[in-house]
């Protein structure tokens, strides 16, 4: 599959929190650093998501805010 998003970030999953709606997907990113995506549950459940798997986190928006 190719994709128009430019920032392609692989990782491996290491903790997986679902609620009721929506679940937080934690993804070591190497380094020490983790990027953390709240996505449904649904879409855990599809993509058959667990700890462990090797994924690729997409990252499009049109901005980007940081605060201190």
């Amino acid at each position: 599959m190719k994709l128009s998003t430019r920032n392609q970030i692989k990782g491996e999953v290491i903790e997986i929190v679902k609620g009721t709606v929506a679940a937080m997907v934690k993804v070591d990113i190497g380094s020490g650093n983790t990027i953390t995506s709240t996505i449904t549950v649904d879409a855990v459940n599809d993509l058959q998501l667990k700890k462990g798997d090797k994924v690729t986190v997409l990252v499009k928006a049109s901005s980007v805010m940081i605060g201190k």
